[in-house]
């Protein structure tokens, strides 16, 4: 199963323990601009990784030739960006997906708060509703045996 989820957390233990099991993913891309450019945040945050996981730490604009160069491989892929305009710059640039998982928007001041794990702008709205238009399933759930949060969107 190839799974794409949002979560400004990126590695942590949620997604270790339950969204790696879940998927049976056996590759974990990190799609994130900085620390795609950070080798010390990504030898930090590879220290959670099991060893039997193969972690990535791709640019935005970089995944859908990382995806083309290992196209064998990405149907066992966890793929995380941390907002939703990185999952959209995916979309754009050439990586499709059919589900998008919205893990965790965390809340702050101008943000409205859609369920206990998301808040979301203005853009992000907007974001979330470009998704919906273009057939993608908006599966708002922090664990994979929590039920979706929000439907019809």
């Amino acid at each position: 199963m190839q799974w794409v989820r949002i979560d400004n957390r990126l590695i942590h233990g949620q997604v270790i323990e339950t969204w790696l099991p879940y998927t049976r993913a056996k590759r974990l891309l990190v799609v994130n601009d900085e620390m795609a450019a950070d080798d010390l945040q990504q030898q930090i945050a590879s220290l959670a990784v099991p060893g039997r996981i193969h972690a990535d730490f791709i640019h935005v604009n970089a995944l859908a030739e990382y995806a083309r160069k290992h196209a064998g491989d990405m149907q066992d892929t966890l793929v995380l960006v941390a907002n939703c305009s990185d999952a959209r710059r995916i979309l754009d640039n050439g990586f499709s997906f059919t589900v998008l998982n919205i893990g965790n928007l965390h809340y702050s001041p101008g943000k409205k708060q859609l369920c206990a794990h998301v808040a979301v702008t203005e853009e992000d709205e907007v974001c979330l509703r470009y998704f919906s238009k273009r057939s993608v399933e908006l599966d708002f759930r922090c664990v994979p045996n929590d039920p979706v949060q929000i439907k019809g969107w």
